[in-house]
């Protein structure tokens, strides 16, 4: 029964096929007219789509696929205790609940970094508890050059060298590589207290970036979103 998850963000199109919960591929596209190309050529049974760019309508009267649509009223895995679910960003749902489906339906903190990082966390009993949104590693780059006269614009990339940088451009980057992955870890041991039996996942596009954090009960995966929304419709369609 195989499965076609689609994630339209803001600039790319990221979309993967599922044989129940067990990924057969992924990929990305820029445009709509290359991903429908690929997949039309599909041979699906059941179909997901989450979109922060077309409406359904639109997306019903181009694609030519059948699918189910991600709202705030699509039926869940786990029950949402978020105290404003109407603004809770769908992405951040999904990445929970695809933390939670890889915990084994455990307790699972999902840390998701991007344009903002954001902490999602869904307790052992299945109900999403809601979490912290703070700046991600380009947000906080481009602050400081935004905000100050003579800072530079620097990118941030894996773990730099060093605590101890040497140069301006140096110390931008380690305060903003390690900032993050303090607050990460800061996060992580707030949570465990209350929540010692979690399971910490990593993901977003710039979880490359944190993969020296991987260790026992921490894990980087990429694209969790692809995971929660593969796991929303096998809960609608089962």
């Amino acid at each position: 029964m195989p499965n076609l998850i689609v994630d339209i963000g803001n600039t790319r199109i990221k979309s993967a096929l599922y044989d129940k919960q067990e990924k057969i591929w992924e990929n990305a596209h820029s445009e709509l007219s290359e991903a429908r190309s690929v997949w039309q050529q599909l041979d699906i049974d059941h179909s997901l789509i989450s979109s922060v760019r077309w409406t359904e309508a639109e997306l019903r009267e181009n694609l030519g696929l059948d699918f189910h649509f991600l709202t705030h009223q699509t039926p869940l895995p786990i029950q949402n205790q978020y105290g404003s679910p109407e603004t809770l960003g769908l992405d951040r749902l999904a990445a929970a609940i695809g933390g939670w489906s890889q915990a084994g339906g455990g307790a699972a903190l999902v840390v998701d970094v991007g344009t903002c990082m954001t902490f999602e966390l869904v307790d052992s009993r299945g109900i999403y508890r809601g979490g912290a949104i703070s700046p991600g590693l380009a947000m906080r780059a481009k602050a400081m050059h935004q905000f100050t006269a003579r800072l530079p614009l620097v990118d941030v990339g894996p773990k730099p060298a060093s605590h101890l940088a040497d140069s301006t451009k140096t110390c931008m980057q380690a305060g903003v590589w390690y900032g993050i992955a303090y607050e990460i870890i800061g996060h992580i041991e707030a949570y465990r207290v209350e929540f010692p039996e979690i399971k910490v996942f990593v993901c977003g596009g710039d979880a490359h970036s944190f993969d020296s954090l991987a260790k026992d009960h921490i894990f980087v995966v990429p694209n969790l979103v692809l995971d929660g929304l593969n796991c929303i419709l096998n809960h609608n369609v089962e």
